[in-house]
């Protein structure tokens, strides 16, 4: 289940992740073009989760199609 964007656990951020899925088309060239604006907007994106590790928390941000309609990804 997807968490809300959390100012406070956005705070103590330590790494990001992102997750593509499987049936993705978008080039791998790309995709880390992707990943920075996705992840530099965070509140924006669909499935957000926090997950919890030693020194802070993982940023998870699963990739959606409205979130590449949102970046223009998708043409």
């Amino acid at each position: 289940m997807p968490d809300r964007f959390d100012p406070y656990r956005e705070a103590l951020i330590v790494e990001e992740r992102t997750i593509w899925p499987a049936d993705c088309e978008i080039p791998l060239a790309d995709r880390g073009r992707i990943e920075r604006l996705l992840q530099g907007d965070a509140a924006s994106c669909s499935h957000l989760e926090y997950v919890r590790v030693h020194t802070g928390f993982c940023r998870t941000i699963t990739v959606t199609a409205e979130d590449l309609d949102r970046v223009g990804a998708r043409a």
